[in-house]
């Protein structure tokens, strides 16, 4: 199921946000920029045309089918794959104060991500799952969330601290709670990130987080 996340995504618990057909779907373009396809279907990046804008670019996780003469593979991320089977952590710092965030909080959750990781979170991607969030004198400083949603499994998304409060062990923070209450509610966490970002790796598997696989994280272009 985790090989093609975000196939599997929308086709069990966000099926109501899918576009497309049984070949390929996507996530409409103001929620998240995604594609997922059938590997075995013939030609299922040309299903997904239809509901495609020209010029758009969007992402896949996993393996390819070919690519066709009206897309372009703009650029392949090397990341790895890593899930919680249990968490390692379960006492959350008492001395932070954790927001549940809502949807008033929706553009401000927008400038914090974009300003650090661009691309991948638009305006109304947390309709997908739950978001925490740490304040600073009012101010929006440090998040953590849900993204791509399975049936038994629920991507960590959109961890991210101003740089101005990095080092302070905020993400840590966030991270556990968003992955507690995935538990609560009996999905397991799983998330994806560079291989190259060892600071990161190493902040999850101080959680109980696991390598499971390499797996590319690639940038198309319809044309």
């Amino acid at each position: 199921m985790l090989d093609r996340p975000i196939w599997n995504a929308l086709n069990s618990k966000h099926a109501s946000f899918a576009l497309g057909n049984e070949y390929a779907k996507r996530y409409p373009s103001q929620i998240l920029p995604f594609i997922g396809f059938d590997l075995d279907s013939e030609q299922p990046l040309e299903q997904l045309k239809a509901w495609m804008k020209p010029n758009e670019i969007v992402y896949a996780i996993g393996d390819l089918p070919k690519i066709p003469d009206s897309w372009q593979l703009l650029n392949q991320l090397d990341c790895v794959q890593m899930f919680c089977p249990e968490l390692s952590v379960s006492t959350l710092d008492e001395s932070i104060e954790i927001l549940t965030l809502k949807e008033e909080d929706r553009a401000e959750m927008f400038e914090l991500i974009t300003s650090v990781q661009p691309g991948y979170f638009a305006k109304d991607t947390p309709l997908l799952g739950h978001y925490n969030g740490i304040r600073v004198n009012g101010k929006l400083i440090s998040m953590s969330g849900e993204r791509l949603g399975l049936d038994s499994f629920t991507e960590l998304s959109a961890v991210c601290t101003h740089p101005d409060f990095t080092g302070k062990g905020l993400a840590y923070q966030l991270v556990l709670k968003t992955c507690l209450d995935m538990f609560e509610r009996g999905t397991k966490p799983f998330l994806h990130v560079l291989n190259s970002n060892t600071r990161a790796i190493n902040l999850y598997e101080r959680l109980g987080f696991v390598k499971r696989k390499d797996i590319a994280f690639n940038q198309l272009k319809s044309l």
